[in-house]
């Protein structure tokens, strides 16, 4: 078995260490540091500048004797050495990704996809409603939101727009007009990537978006880190080339300038095979699985070869001298530019790739041990002997610290209070304890809370039998997955708790919680996910068993991580709180902490007393499940004559202020205020109750808006004991995404109306 990495754990709250042991290392520095910094700094076809600029500066660092140069496409190449052979290493820097084609007038951008023609299965579709970022005329990176389509509003919706389709990809950045966002320094032809956080899941295996794009990189920064000029034979050009994934001009440029005896490149596989050593890779059958990952270094030549070339003989008969894994293996090491004529290749030539894991989607994962293994033979093929690349992994464990419950007289910003809600993570179905003690903390010292048996986290002010009970709920819970089962082959089976958009979560990476520890994993994608006629499950035939890799292999594997990874865990998607342009922010599971968030604020506003009131505040659990813990307390309360004659239940309004949902109905717009849920799936307010909420708003300034929307709320869970049921809520748009998108001044205007609603209802 090979080493273990140390987990890469980039999430705030997790371990952020990680080494790589290297005899005689020269210069500061290890694999894993320049995949963690490489993997994360995007680089666009012909916008690969900050990348290439770190690779030179990495360069200089190593030694002076390196010198690299930047030629007309900004390729980073080095030169050591002089006369024959002449060998050329080469490996892309550039990925997959978009370039901003045009603003709307309402501040959305739109996109152009690099490369604009090459098959990439689901790419556009696992961009929808995921957290982007764009790089502006400043220089800087700032964040973004691709617009996607928003559940609660679908149902009857017979013809939804389609994220394989670019004409309906639009990228929020928190702009109301195009003058905002050119203000901000976004403008046409600015770069866009997916936003990326590289985690190592289990034993070795990575993964990010874009890691199979940075294999060569990583593998020749090492190289180089230990790489003795002294003991070269003949010349070696080294080259970071662009635009690879648009014609392969940059490698075009370098072959037409250095014209080398031999070549390598570095790369991902566009297409792969697995074959016996020694067979004719060109007869591989097309039904032939492909390697796996951990298989080690993956040799191969052109595909129109009829047979292995010398060099990829030479170089798999190194790799069994020196005992490095590898495997002969189809592939198309070069994408072609078919309005240049191709460039020469030497007659001794070859591809070094690495076994990735559902390639070119946001959940792709390799073995950090099969790019060890690639410079390994690299430096057997070009010095004779190989530094061994040990990397050593660590399984501990890393406690998110938790906040102290607050001894301060001072009420925390709502903003605040709003995002260490939102980056707690605790999923549907008992699974909510960590926001429930957070909550407990965020409220005022005064605050005595209680617990019942569902997990309801209650505040109570008053008794005066006279007054109206007044109730208002908002839930604590979040959709995510929980652990079914653990499978032979270590991967775990999942069943969802709360229901969302396939494309949004799978193919994507995602978040085991056990013993109070995050481990990453992916999510799996149904099978056939890249085939062409591929389509995502739907209604009765959506997929209810998901899949998750935590880099395990079995079941012991999986008993190792954190302390053991069991049955009854529960798993999410990543999430962080991105402040957008002006007041709008970006995050998931908005829906519902930003009711949990209003809720702590109007606790702090009003005080220990309530003088001639009865007033409860309830944070409730399981609402995504079918309102489970406001269905317990309601009838705990009937039963104990206690129901309440008004429930407020506060609750996203998913809104259609979108460019790809339909205006018919639910168009609140974000940042005009608090709405009132008239009318959603599960009730209907009175008329007159309608009413008398904007009355009471207006008197006290607070900005309102009301209508029409879809899913449920917790408070017609207390309509069957004679509880009237007002809802309300704040626009949201892209619900039940990584990517939903508010206005912090409708969270203020939320707060402020529960605070008259419990004083002067």
């Amino acid at each position: 078995m090979r080493p273990h990495l140390r987990r890469i754990a980039l999430l705030p709250y997790l371990l952020l260490t990680f080494a790589v042991a290297a005899v005689a290392q020269k210069v500061p520095g290890n694999l894993l540091d320049d995949m963690q910094e490489l993997v994360q700094t995007p680089a666009v076809p012909g916008y690969e500048q900050e990348l290439a600029a770190k690779i030179s500066e990495r360069l200089h660092a190593f030694s002076p004797a390196f010198s690299p140069k930047t030629d007309s496409l900004g390729d980073v190449i080095v030169t050591l050495g002089s006369g024959s052979p002449h060998r050329l290493l080469v490996a892309p820097m550039d990925e997959p990704g978009f370039v901003v084609s045009a603003i709307t007038n309402d501040g959305y951008l739109r996109v152009q996809r690099l490369p604009q023609a090459t098959n990439l299965p689901l790419f556009n579709e696992l961009h929808s409603a995921q957290p982007v970022r764009i790089w502006t005329t400043q220089n800087k990176w700032i964040h973004g939101v691709v617009a996607g389509v928003s559940v609660h509003l679908q149902p009857g919706r017979q013809n939804p727009p389609s994220p394989a389709d670019l004409d309906n990809v639009f990228i929020d950045i928190g702009a109301s007009s195009a003058e905002q966002a050119r203000a901000a320094g976004v403008d046409i032809l600015n770069p866009l990537v997916i936003d990326r956080t590289l985690y190592q899941m289990g034993y070795g295996k990575l993964t990010s978006p874009a890691i199979g794009d940075r294999i060569g990189v990583v593998a020749l920064i090492a190289l180089l880190r230990n790489l003795d000029p002294q003991k070269l034979h003949g010349t070696l050009t080294v080259a970071f080339v662009g635009q690879q994934w648009t014609g392969s001009r940059g490698q075009t440029l370098v072959l037409n300038s250095v014209k080398p005896d031999e070549m390598i490149q570095v790369a991902r596989s566009f297409l792969r095979r697995a074959q016996p050593a020694g067979e004719n890779p060109a007869a591989a059958s097309s039904g032939a699985p492909s390697p796996k990952v951990g298989s080690g270094v993956l040799l191969s030549a052109e595909l129109s070869a009829s047979a292995p070339g010398d060099l990829v003989r030479e170089l798999q008969a190194l790799a069994v001298e020196n005992k490095i894994p590898s495997e002969i293996d189809v592939s198309i090491p070069q994408v072609r530019n078919r309005a240049q004529l191709p460039p020469t290749l030497p007659v001794r030539q070859a591809h070094m790739a690495v076994a990735t894991e559902w390639p070119s989607t946001p959940g792709e994962f390799l073995d950090a041990n099969d790019i060890a293994d690639v410079v390994s033979l690299l430096q057997v093929y070009l010095q004779g002997q190989a530094t061994p690349q040990k990397v050593e992994t660590s399984l501990g464990r890393a406690e998110r610290p938790q906040p102290a419950k607050s001894t301060s007289n001072t009420p925390p910003k709502n903003e605040d209070v709003l995002r260490q809600l939102v980056e707690e993570y605790g999923v549907s179905g008992g699974h909510e304890k960590p926001v429930r003690d957070l909550i407990e903390k965020l409220l005022p010292p005064w605050a005595k809370t209680e617990t019942d048996d569902a997990g309801n986290l209650i505040l109570r002010w008053g008794s005066n039998s006279k007054a109206p009970h007044v109730l208002v709920v908002a839930h604590q819970d979040e959709i995510g997955y929980e652990v079914r089962s653990i499978l032979p082959d270590g991967r775990l089976e999942l069943q969802s708790k709360g229901g969302g958009v396939l494309a949004y979560f799978l193919g994507h990476s995602a978040l085991v919680h056990s013993n109070g520890v995050a481990h990453p994993g992916v999510l799996e994608l149904p099978e056939g996910w890249d085939k062409p006629e591929f389509k995502w499950p739907r209604g009765q035939g959506q997929a209810s068993v998901f899949h998750l890799d935590t880099g395990a292999s079995n079941p012991a594997q999986v008993a190792e991580l954190m302390g053991g990874i069991k049955v009854g865990d529960f798993v999410t998607v990543p999430k962080e709180y991105h402040k957008l342009l002006g007041t709008r922010a970006s995050a998931r599971a908005f829906d519902d902490r930003i009711g949990c968030a209003a809720l702590v604020s109007a606790a702090w506003s009003l005080g220990r007393d309530l003088k001639d009131r009865n007033v409860t505040f309830v944070w409730s659990t399981s609402e995504e499940l079918g309102l489970d813990g406001a269905a317990a307390i309601a009838k705990r309360l009937a039963e104990a004559g206690q129901a309440p004659e008004y429930v407020f239940a506060v609750d996203t309004f998913v809104s259609s202020d979108s460019p790809i949902e339909s205006k018919r109905f639910a168009d609140a717009e974000l940042g005009k205020g608090f709405v009132v849920r008239a009318v959603d799936n599960s009730n209907i307010i009175p008329l007159p109750l309608v009413n008398k909420v904007v009355s009471l708003a207006r008197a006290e300034n607070i900005p309102v808006q009301y209508g029409v929307t879809g899913g449920g709320n917790d408070g017609s869970a207390f309509v069957p004991y004679g509880s009237i049921d007002v809802a309300l809520g704040w626009p949201l748009r892209y619900s039940h995404s990584p990517g939903e998108v508010i206005d912090t001044h409708d969270l203020d205007a939320l707060a402020r109306i529960l605070i008259a609603i419990a004083r002067k209802w």
